[in-house]
């Protein structure tokens, strides 16, 4: 890992940078699609009276390298807060020099610290390079577990 790698708390100013590492995980996704957020809905929800998440920027000197933006979630089994990682995301030719790894240790050590009980996100299954990452970190899938979705039209209509 390079001797001027950091990780900081995303500020409004950063709102452009999020929104380009946003759009970057987007096509690694194949899912460039469906961006329709804008740097101000980017300080509106992460920044505004009512912020929903957080954001982290890993920088290698000056040039911001990754991002993760997490939220806390809640384990009624455990009865204790969780963190939920949204997005990791290392550009490409930053990658192979540990800074996802270093992000989500960050990650890791916040949720020890707020007292949370897990660490959890989720994976696309056609991406094996990153799934193979987590397993070698120690995560391990819940196979046993479906996520589901209502968004766009479906959620407007079943939410009126």
């Amino acid at each position: 890992m390079s001797s001027d790698f950091t990780i900081r708390a995303a500020t409004p100013d950063d709102a452009g940078a999020i929104l380009s590492f946003i759009r970057a995980l987007a096509d690694y996704e194949k899912l460039s699609d469906q961006v329709t957020a804008t740097e101000e809905d980017l300080r509106s929800s992460l920044f505004g009276e009512h912020q929903v998440a957080e954001v982290l920027l890993a920088h290698e000197g000056a040039v911001p390298v990754g991002f993760a933006i997490f939220f806390h979630n809640y384990s009624t089994f455990l009865a204790k807060p969780g963190i939920y990682l949204e997005d990791l995301f290392v550009k490409p030719e930053y990658r192979n020099k540990g800074y996802g790894k270093a992000l989500l240790m960050h990650l890791a050590r916040l949720a020890n610290q707020r007292g949370c009980g897990r660490l959890e996100w989720s994976v696309l299954d056609w991406n094996t390079p990153s799934i193979e990452f987590y397993r070698a970190l120690g995560a391990r899938p819940m196979d046993e577990w479906t996520l589901f979705r209502l968004d766009g039209d479906e959620l407007g209509a079943f939410g009126v």
